[in-house]
């Protein structure tokens, strides 16, 4: 399966007329965060493929609506993925869905860094990860696995992270990966200025992957 992972900046290469062309095969979309949620629709409906995204600290003006409004479930028993779709992308922060044979949990906000909006503490992260666990427990009992993506905005502590304490990583994104074993950890939030800085890398089980701008995963498995 060909995923398209975007996050951060709107990518010309994406937002183009062109995006069938360059992206067609891809089978599903996710967005790590800080993006337009036009930017997001316009991706919906010209690959017309499913999106799943986290918000993270920036563009956050219809946080507080998806949270707490037409599109919040708590997607306990909804598989489908389809509960809380809105303008074609759905938002699946603290929430776990299953969409063409994955199981995806998504975790959005950043480290806690001035009191803003969409903005976590470890401590907090923690317990965004507590409500995630139980339906996760219902996934390895029934499934196999616990899940197999995690969407993140952050990155985990000492991953791709910066020095400032608006892009630290988190602590509770390790523990994550070691106990549950996700294949992947998509996230945003680090910009990348040059095209050789790393943005793959390897923590036991689980790819931690940056999706800024745009990323392409083949997960070298079918539907």
């Amino acid at each position: 399966m060909k995923i398209l992972c975007i996050s951060d900046q709107i990518d010309p290469l994406v937002y183009s007329s062109t995006i069938k062309e360059r992206f067609g095969d891809v089978e599903l979309v996710l967005s790590a965060g800080d993006l337009p949620m036009d930017y997001l629709d316009f991706v919906v409906s010209s690959l017309n493929r499913p999106l799943f995204f986290v918000f993270g600290n920036h563009n956050i003006n219809e946080l507080n609506y998806y949270k707490g409004g037409a599109y919040a479930s708590s997607y306990f028993w909804n598989d489908s993925g389809t509960e809380g779709r809105g303008s074609g992308a759905v938002h699946i922060g603290s929430k776990i869905i299953r969409e063409e044979g994955l199981i995806i949990a998504g975790l959005g906000g950043s480290m806690r860094y001035n009191r803003g909006e969409n903005q976590y503490t470890d401590f907090q992260m923690y317990m965004e990860i507590m409500r995630l666990i139980p339906r996760m427990i219902f996934n390895r009992i029934f499934r196999g696995r616990y899940l197999d993506i995690l969407l993140t905005h952050a990155s985990p502590k000492g991953i791709h992270d910066k020095e400032d304490k608006c892009h630290w990583g988190f602590k509770a994104f390790l523990w994550f990966m070691r106990v549950f074993k996700p294949k992947y950890l998509i996230h945003g939030h680090i910009h990348l200025y040059d095209l050789a800085e790393v943005r793959s890398t390897r923590y036991r089980d689980t790819q931690v992957i940056n999706a800024y701008s745009h990323y392409l995963i083949d997960t070298g498995e079918g539907n």
